[in-house]
């Protein structure tokens, strides 16, 4: 890591999806009480250098959560090592709904 800070030429340190995702599973939606990748709400996670993007939905349209979510996301993921920039992309498609949780978790 040391290198890449000292050389601007060298690419940045890539970001270990599964500790990104890991990081992810700490920001709970607090009217359910489970996080965000249990729950389904993750459809997509992906990076391109040190820039994470996050593809998430709601449970529903208008969540009053959306801030509160998307500013967990934000921190969950800034303290993943390699992580220079993160993209937040909310969608509505495809609709989210309760089948989308992981079995066992409740």
């Amino acid at each position: 890591h040391l290198a890449a800070q000292l050389d601007p030429q060298l690419p940045p340190p890539a970001v270990d999806l599964e500790l990104a995702l890991d990081a992810l599973r700490t920001v709970i939606d607090p009217e359910v009480g489970l996080d965000i990748v249990t729950l389904g709400l993750v459809y997509e996670l992906a990076a391109e250098g040190g820039a994470v993007t996050v593809t998430f939905t709601l449970t529903t349209p208008g969540c009053p959560l959306e801030r509160h979510i998307t500013n967990g996301i934000l921190n969950a993921l800034s303290a993943v090592p390699g992580v220079s920039d993160i993209r937040p992309n909310l969608v509505w498609e495809p609709r989210w709904n309760p089948s989308m949780i992981q079995e066992g978790a409740w």
